[in-house]
């Protein structure tokens, strides 16, 4: 009797956590920004904001998450939180390799020893691993985890013009970031691509995901945005619209801040800066980047929603 009773707490208890874990956030709930600047040499650094559009620099301007592997870098950081409500972060560990970077963490400052997980060990040839994003698919219970590689000779035509490279966005699942499902292509437009995230839409019952990207074709050799919508997080990728950003842009990403949704980017030609187009239907765009304030020198990284308690530790970092 006791031990049902005790198995019924228990089943209680897991109900409830589950359920907190996975209940949205309110309306106009703070976010914070996760990436790098230079070359990635010392680490992660966040901003956070109140609103989505003004943002100040956490932790005195000091790096939150450092790199605890010699050699590492820790570029394109991506931020997502766990169904249990811990965070997940995975980055671009190294220029020419097949592996990607991760960490997790409870509390968005004390992060695990980082690891390395081998999203191409069936792809040797592969050159690189570049800007993963991760994105959790509650039925199937595992992360998707999608990046930008080059495997020479896989795919015909023009190459980016950097280093002979010529991207597609491969994807895997894995459900403990020990073992991944052989990597497969996510996203071929047909030409060379670069730094994908996506945003779930919900509101357009035709395309309730929008996948964002950088055009890397040597020609025409603009390196601009553009956006493509689809049915499931793993699409398939259909409606490719026309340029909407600057020249020069990469690292994308997209916040849905009260009616408008923001596609902030790194616009890296000199100067370096943040910028941001806004849009309320993936159509007609409008520079937002007057309407934002941005810290200096910050580089390609993602952005999470979170709670007012972990805006507030974020903001007491010293």
């Amino acid at each position: 009797m006791r031990n049902n009773a005790f198995r019924v707490v228990l089943i209680l208890l897991f109900f409830v956590n589950t359920v907190l874990a996975q209940a949205p956030l309110p309306a106009g709930s703070p976010w914070v920004f996760a990436g790098f600047k230079g070359n990635s040499e010392d680490g992660v650094y966040y901003a956070i904001s109140k609103d989505g559009y003004h943002w100040t620099l956490a932790n005195g301007g000091r790096p939150v998450v450092k790199q605890t592997v010699a050699g590492e870098l820790m570029r394109d950081p991506f931020l997502q939180r766990a169904p249990d409500g811990s965070f997940v972060m995975v980055w671009t560990w190294a220029w020419r390799n097949q592996t990607i970077g991760y960490s997790m963490s409870k509390n968005l400052v004390d992060w695990v020893p980082h690891k390395q997980l081998a999203v191409m060990a069936k792809e040797p040839a592969a050159l690189n691993t570049w800007a993963p994003a991760t994105y959790w698919e509650p039925k199937e219970k595992r992360w998707l985890i999608f990046w930008s590689s080059t495997i020479p000779g896989r795919f015909p035509g023009e190459d980016s013009g950097d280093a002979n490279l010529n991207h597609r966005i491969y994807s895997t699942t894995t459900k403990d970031f020990k073992t991944a499902t052989p990597a497969k292509v996510y996203f071929d437009p047909g030409y060379s691509v670069i730094d994908a995230t996506l945003i779930p839409t919900p509101a357009f019952k035709d395309a309730p995901f929008h996948l964002v990207f950088k055009d890397e074709r040597k020609t025409p050799l603009e390196k601009h945005l553009l956006i493509s919508s689809g049915p499931t997080l793993e699409g398939p990728w259909t409606n490719i619209g026309e340029p909407f950003s600057e020249t020069w842009s990469e690292g994308a990403a997209i916040i849905h801040v009260g009616d408008n949704y923001i596609a902030y980017y790194d616009h890296y030609a000199r100067p370096q800066h943040y910028a941001a187009m806004v849009t309320q239907d993936f159509k007609t765009w409008a520079d937002a980047t007057p309407s934002i304030a941005f810290p200096a020198g910050l580089r390609h990284g993602s952005f999470l929603q979170i709670s007012q308690a972990e805006y507030d530790r974020l903001a007491a970092l010293e």
